[in-house]
């Protein structure tokens, strides 16, 4: 027999306290739609009346299968919970289902709170009651429970039990300050359901401090909670919340959950996981983190050459679970570390072969290049271009006949000065010369020389422009590889098409211009190379 675990997503509010996010209210819109997608069965979608965006949010909401949850907090004392202001904007933004969040520690309830226990207890029975008499499916978040638990186990679980005879749906055990181990929160959800608390009327939601929040949410389920709180990406306050793109494929393809447990996830929604997980970074500009679990760029890469000698014979011999069962996919990289095990299965990857005569030269290459700065292991697009080189595959696209860029600093009409970025590039495409010109102001994202030097590099490339209009600049780095006078420069670029396809290009040059103009240059051919090449 299985149980149903409920997945509760609580981006677009505890993630919305990340320090430096902040979401529009169209962005929230979004972010519900692709939660909807991946199966999720409570979206909160913030506090109302909180700030104009999530009363924005709330005024126009996303239309999902999900149920949708507003946030907010138990009423006041000294007033009934139909006339506390704060609960009646709440229960005003309409949604089936609120959320409210109450104290259960003691020192809490009289330091933060100035109230007596009794009426902390007061607070919870009947702003849960109102919800319930409203219509509304009620949860309760019992903030601080396990610090709260620790210093007086019969509060906290009075609190709980307060809230569920009221008439809350869900009780979420909150470790709000991320401090609580794994091992202890199964032993206290264990110990509530073991006094009668119904494990499939508790939740958990957890923090990140110490860099087990997920450990946390998992000990909870084996525990006996049957909801799990969480967001994408880790979003969340200091360290962040119980990452959900962690925590889904967990208990969709890991023993026991697998087997003992179903979710709302459909099949087909897993794999879109990481394409999910990415648009999330895109709508924050963020970059995406490659160590992440299942998603990250680096979570199923090979670097050794005795690791990747193994998979390319077993996958299963280095790799958990398959990496096209989250969306991802497997990368040989190479680096002064590789063996031809790295480079015979990374050709393959790329439709590429050669004698093992090739194969050593294109090795030796990629050492000798790293030496002076280049790093093939973050920038497989340029490793698959010199390799293509080297082995006489590399079409003959374009040429660059020259490129020229100019910095400007000017005042403008509000006597503010500004920088002018001026690029003009020189391409000769089928025996014929063409010159593009593109500028770059300081303000908004699109500033600066490189900026200035790509648009220019892509504008007009006759008949291959067609296949590189889809491409988009995503991250730009710069690392000095030397100090002093003779300082050397290395640029990673990353680059995405409309299909979700990324790859990243890597130039180095004492140069910085040079050092980009040589990644920017290498982004676009592998571009046609992955297209098809000449049409």
């Amino acid at each position: 027999m299985t149980d149903r675990i409920h997945l509760f997503d609580t981006t677009l509010r505890d993630g919305q306290q990340t320090q430096g996010v902040q979401f529009s209210a169209a962005e929230k819109r979004e972010i519900a739609t692709l939660l909807d997608t991946l199966g999720i069965d409570h979206i909160e979608g913030g506090w109302p009346g909180a700030n104009p965006t999530d009363s924005e949010f709330f005024d126009a909401p996303s239309k999902t299968r999900a149920t949708l949850v507003a946030f907010g907090m138990t009423k006041r004392t000294g007033r009934s919970a139909a006339n506390d202001d704060t609960l009646a904007a709440v229960l005003n933004a309409g949604t089936p289902s609120v959320c409210l969040v109450g104290k259960t520690h003691v020192k809490h309830v009289a330091q933060a709170l100035g109230i007596t226990n009794e009426e902390n207890l007061d607070n919870i029975r009947e702003s849960i009651a109102h919800l319930v008499a409203q219509g509304r499916e009620a949860i309760f978040d019992a903030e601080h429970f396990f610090d709260g638990h620790a210093l007086d186990p019969a509060y906290a679980r009075a609190c709980v039990e307060t809230a569920l005879e009221a008439g809350a749906r869900w009780v979420a055990l909150c470790d709000t300050n991320g401090g609580t181990m794994p091992a202890q929160i199964g032993e206290v959800v264990g110990d509530l359901i073991a006094k009668g608390i119904p494990g499939d009327r508790l939740g958990i939601h957890t923090h990140d401090d110490t860099g087990q929040a997920v450990a946390g949410s998992l000990a909870a389920i084996d525990a006996g909670a049957r909801q799990v709180q969480g967001t994408l990406n880790g979003l969340g306050e200091r360290c962040g919340n119980a990452n959900l793109t962690t925590l889904i494929p967990t208990l969709l393809l890991k023993e026991p959950y697998r087997s003992q447990y179903v979710t709302g996830v459909p099949s087909h929604a897993l794999p879109e996981l990481l394409r999910i997980s990415r648009r999330l970074d895109d709508i924050l500009n963020r970059v995406p983190r490659r160590e992440s679990p299942y998603v990250g760029a680096s979570a199923f890469a090979h670097k050794a050459g005795l690791h990747a000698s193994a998979v390319a014979k077993d996958p299963a011999l280095y790799e958990h679970v398959s990496p096209s069962a989250v969306g991802n996919a497997r990368i040989v990289p190479m680096s002064n570390q590789a063996g031809l095990s790295n480079l015979r299965e990374r050709l393959a990857a790329a439709g590429l072969s050669g004698s093992d005569a090739q194969l050593q030269r294109i090795l030796s290459e990629v050492k000798s290049r790293e030496d002076r700065g280049y790093t093939y292991d973050g920038a497989q697009a340029s490793f698959e271009l010199l390799a293509r080189k080297m082995l006489g595959k590399l079409p003959d696209f374009f040429e660059v006949k020259r490129y020229r860029v100019t910095v400007e600093r000017r005042k403008n009409r509000r006597d503010e000065m500004i920088s002018l970025s001026e690029a003009v590039v020189v391409v000769k495409v089928d025996g014929e010369k063409r010159m593009s010109v593109s500028d770059s102001m300081e303000s908004g994202a699109d500033a600066g020389p490189v900026n200035a030097l790509s648009k220019a590099l892509s504008k007009d490339l006759g008949r291959f422009q067609q296949q590189i209009s889809d491409m988009q600049l995503k991250d730009f780095r710069v690392r000095i590889m030397q100090g002093g006078t003779e300082a050397v420069t290395r640029v990673i670029i990353d680059h995405e098409d409309a299909s979700g396809r990324r790859w990243s290009t890597v130039g180095v040059s004492a140069n910085i211009v040079d050092a980009s103009f040589e990644a920017l240059l290498d982004a676009i051919r592998w571009k046609l190379c992955a297209e098809g090449g000449a049409r």
